[in-house]
């Protein structure tokens, strides 16, 4: 008959035997991936349709809105009031102009000088729109930006971009730019947001990219600009330079009361997109609407949505916030930005019990399970094994 020293010995050498076979996947196991991170700037806002949480007194939202994206926010405070699918990435149109000055417009003096070269007006998209501007002029930087903000001349966004270092140094900062101020939807294909294969941003990020412009003076006056004259080709016959008036495309500006600005933009594929600011009674409001079912609407839509914004403000609890700009050499988001308060986020956790959490090399699900079963089994032989031990020690 075995002795306890001996069944003990058998045991363990059967556990460890074992150990291999149970802590491998099961032949075919599709491995289970970890659970997507929360949506920066709070959970609410990675979730689909109409974000929003009134208290009491709080007015209703505008009835029939039909932007695909919409987000009001506050620009100071960074708390978002409401929102419909904010992190949807689509096509930003002209409203990634605001992304290419928040990376560009610091630079440069306003009152510096260019001469454009022809290279810098070439290679500029089909059906672009454009200020007019002319090769072997000069031209103050002012006068580009408000070819920018005005006209949203993609003419202006090259000759800058050219400035800047080139086309695509420049696409690069501005992705750079993009990620510091944690818009994670954003990828850049063109300075000048002209339709392109993956080129996507979301309402919520043009959001960021408005709050960060409107801490620039510069910005505010170029987006606040109605009109302007703008300089011209050189007359042949008098050797004069001309010029011509632009209007701001900005349909709201001058309209709606308290209107900053700020960009404006339709393509093909983006259909319209719109991003506002308006200051009343101290507060200063942000809205973007992308893609609604009309051009007039996403006017009509921003201006709704800016009527309510300042009706409900201090009526509803946020459902969450505009992140922060992250910090000189500061370490990566964890993309929990932000909590449904708007509270910050806390360090990355796991998002189920130990047992079940994926391993190093990504495997979870069935293998995890059998894995801890085969750690049980080992630990209750060693437990055996320990009580009989003991139990000999002892009589």
């Amino acid at each position: 008959m075995p002795t306890p020293r001996l069944t003990f010995a058998r045991l363990c050498a059967a556990v460890t035997a074992a150990l291999p076979v149970l802590l491998a996947a099961p032949a075919g196991a599709a491995p289970q991936q970890p659970p997507p991170s929360a949506a920066v700037g709070g959970e609410r806002l990675g979730l689909p349709g109409v974000q929003v949480a009134p208290m009491a007194g709080a007015p209703p939202l505008p009835a029939d809105l039909t932007g695909q994206s919409w987000i009001v926010s506050d620009a100071v405070s960074g708390e978002v009031l409401a929102a419909s699918n904010p992190h949807l990435r689509l096509p930003p149109a002209s409203t990634l102009k605001i992304l290419f000055a928040d990376t560009v417009l610091p630079k440069f003096d306003r009152n510096a000088v260019h001469r454009v070269a022809d290279e810098e007006i070439q290679g500029i998209g089909p059906g672009s729109s454009l200020v007019g501007i002319k090769e072997n002029l000069d031209y103050r930087v002012e006068d580009l930006w408000r070819g920018v903000f005005l006209s949203s001349g993609n003419d202006a966004v090259h000759v800058l971009a050219h400035m800047n270092g080139g086309v695509q140094r420049t696409v690069a900062e501005m992705q750079t730019r993009a990620d510091t101020l944690q818009a994670r939807d954003t990828r850049v294909i063109s300075p000048d947001g002209y339709d392109m294969d993956g080129q996507v941003s979301s309402a919520y990020d043009l959001s960021l990219f408005a709050r960060a412009g409107l801490r620039n003076a510069d910005f505010r006056m170029y987006c606040a600009t109605r009109d302007a004259m703008f300089p011209g080709a050189v007359d042949r016959n008098t050797g004069q330079r001309g010029s011509f008036g632009i209007a701001n495309t900005d349909r709201l500006l001058g309209k709606y009361p308290g209107l900053i600005g700020v960009k404006n933009g339709t393509t093909t594929n983006a259909g319209s997109t719109f991003v506002g600011a308006a200051e009343r009674g101290g507060r200063t409001l942000l809205v973007t609407v992308m893609h609604p079912s009309s051009y007039q609407k996403v006017y009509d839509e921003t201006a709704a949505l800016l009527d309510w914004g300042f009706a409900a403000a201090g009526k509803v609890q946020p459902v969450g916030r505009l992140v922060d700009e992250l910090p000189p050499g500061g370490a990566e988001p964890t993309g929990q930005a932000g909590g449904g308060d708007g509270t910050p986020a806390p360090p990355p956790h796991p998002a189920a019990p130990a047992a079940a959490t994926p391993t190093a090399e990504g495997g979870g699900g069935r293998s995890g399970v059998v894995g801890w079963s085969a750690v049980v089994l080992a630990g209750a032989a060693l437990g055996y094994g320990a009580v009989v031990l003991r139990r000999r020690s002892a009589g």
